[in-house]
C-alpha cells in the first residue's frame, strides 16, 4: 500500500500545483511591485512541490577541449531492459581514452553525475550507465538483481571494447570491483586498464555512518515488509515489487533536513527579490534531486543483505553466478580509490580497503586519494572535484594509456 498511498497523494496535489501555476501567471493583473513578486514567489514554491519520475536532460551540448568549444552529441550505444549505455560523442579527430562511468542505482537518475561527466569530457571519450526506473520496466523483462547488475557492467565494457577505463561513484563500487575481478579471472579482452572507485561501500564495517548503522539495525525481513511495495497497474511496470525512489529520497533528506529547509527559504527570498540567477542555481539542483527512480525489490534487498549486512566482498564470501569472486586475481587493472574527508554516507576506509583486496596488484598500479574538507557529493561534483580530484583521475588514466 506504500506506493499506492504516495500516488494517491500525488494525484490529489496535482490540481493544487496546476492552479498555483495559473495564478502565478495572472498575478501581475491583480498586484504590482513587491507584492506581485512575493505572490509569484509563493505560487512558484507551491507549483514546485512535487517529484518527477523521468530522467532530466543532461544538458551537455558542448565542452571546452583545448582552447575551443567542441559540440557534444548524446547517443545510445546499447539499450537493455534495465539500463542503457549512453555515449557522449565529441566532435574531435584525435583518439581519446574511453571511460565508462558507473552511475549509482540508489534512487536518483544518472544525471546526478552531470558535473562528473562534463569534467571528464575535457580529456576523455565518455560513456555512462543510464539505469531504468523499475516502475517503467514490464514484468515480462524479468528480474534484476546484483548478478544482473554485474553482468550489465561487463556487457557495457564489451560494447566499448578493449583498453577502456572504468569509474564508479558510490554504491556501484562494489559491483564494479566484482565485474573487473570476474573479467580478470576470465582474461576477458575488454577488461579495463584502470578502475577508479569513488566513495563506495567496499567494506561498510569501516567507520560506519548512520546509513551503514541503519542497514544493520533491522532484519532483512523488516526491510522487505516495511519498504517494498508494488508499482500501481497504471504504469508499464505495474505489479513489479520495488523499493520506491520516494522512500530513498526521504531517507537522504532526513539526514540533512535543516540544510534543505534553509535552501528553500533562500529560494523563496531570491524569487521574491527577482534574483533569478541565484534562484536558478537552487532550482537546478532540486530539479535533479527531486527526480527519483524505483529499484527492483531483488536488487535493493540483495544490496542490503550482501553489501551492508554481510559485507561479502570484504570478507571473501562474495559469489557471482554461484562462483567465488576473488579481487586478488586482478593483476593488470590499475586501481585508484577516492574518499572525502567529510563524507557522512561512505566514511573513510570503506573504499580504500579495495587495495587490500586487490593484493596481486603491484605498488605502482595502486593509488589512493583522500580529499580533505569535502562531503559525499563533493567527491564527484563541484570545485574540488574539478580542481583537485579530477587531475588525479586523469593522470591515472593517462599513465595507463
Amino acid at each position: 500500500m506504500l506506493y499506492q498511498a504516495y500516488q494517491f497523494q500525488e494525484d490529489l496535489l496535482a490540481p493544487m500545483r496546476d492552479w498555483a501555476r495559473r495564478l502565478e501567471m495572472l498575478s501581475s493583473s491583480f498586484w504590482s511591485g513587491d507584492l506581485s513578486r512575493y505572490f509569484e514567489a509563493a505560487m512558484e514554491m507551491i507549483s514546485r512541490f512535487q517529484l518527477t519520475h523521468e530522467r532530466p536532460d543532461f544538458g551537455i551540448t558542448s565542452v571546452t577541449i583545448g582552447k575551443r568549444d567542441v559540440p557534444i552529441t548524446l547517443g545510445t550505444a546499447l539499450d537493455l531492459p534495465f539500463g542503457r549505455l549512453l555515449h557522449f560523442s565529441a566532435d574531435v579527430d584525435t583518439r581519446r581514452p574511453r571511460v565508462l562511468v558507473i552511475a549509482p542505482l540508489s534512487g536518483h537518475f544518472s544525471t546526478l553525475l552531470r558535473g562528473t561527466v562534463q569534467t571528464l569530457l575535457r580529456d576523455h571519450d565518455v560513456y555512462i550507465t543510464d539505469w531504468a526506473n523499475a516502475r517503467d520496466v514490464p514484468l515480462s523483462a524479468g528480474h534484476f538483481g546484483m548478478d544482473d547488475y554485474v553482468d550489465y557492467i561487463i556487457r557495457f565494457l564489451e560494447e566499448i571494447g578493449p583498453d577502456g577505463h572504468i569509474l564508479a561513484v558510490c554504491q556501484p563500487c562494489v559491483q564494479t570491483l566484482v565485474a573487473v575481478a570476474v573479467m580478470s579471472e576470465a582474461r576477458h579482452a575488454a577488461t579495463p586498464r584502470t578502475m577508479t572507485l569513488m566513495a563506495g561501500p567496499v567494506d561498510p564495517r569501516e567507520s560506519p555512518t548512520k546509513v551503514n548503522q541503519l542497514a544493520v539495525s533491522k532484519s532483512l525481513a523488516w526491510f522487505e515488509n516495511s519498504l517494498i511495495s508494488c508499482v500501481p497497474l497504471r504504469f508499464a511496470g505495474g505489479g513489479r515489487r520495488v523499493y520506491p525512489g520516494v522512500v530513498q529520497l526521504g531517507a537522504f533528506m532526513s539526514m540533512n533536513m535543516e540544510r534543505h529547509q534553509t535552501a528553500h527559504r533562500k529560494l523563496f527570498e531570491h524569487l521574491a527579490k527577482g534574483e533569478t540567477a541565484e534562484a536558478g542555481k537552487i532550482k537546478t539542483f532540486y530539479n535533479e534531486y527531486f527526480a527519483v527512480l524505483d529499484l527492483t525489490e531483488e536488487f535493493y534487498l540483495e544490496t542490503i543483505d550482501r553489501v551492508f549486512q554481510k559485507a561479502e566482498l570484504a570478507t571473501g564470501e562474495y559469489t557471482h553466478r554461484g562462483r567465488k569472486v576473488d579481487p586478488g586475481l586482478i593483476r593488470n587493472t590499475a586501481l585508484l580509490t577516492v574518499e572525502g574527508g567529510r563524507d557522512d554516507i561512505c566514511a573513510l576506509g570503506q573504499t580504500s580497503v579495495a587495495h587490500d583486496l586487490c593484493r596481486s596488484l603491484r605498488p605502482h598500479l595502486k593509488r589512493h586519494h583522500l580529499q580533505a574538507n569535502v562531503g559525499h557529493y563533493g567527491v564527484f561534483n563541484g570545485r574540488r572535484w574539478e580542481k583537485e580530484i579530477y587531475p588525479v583521475v586523469r593522470n591515472m588514466i593517462l599513465a595507463m594509456e
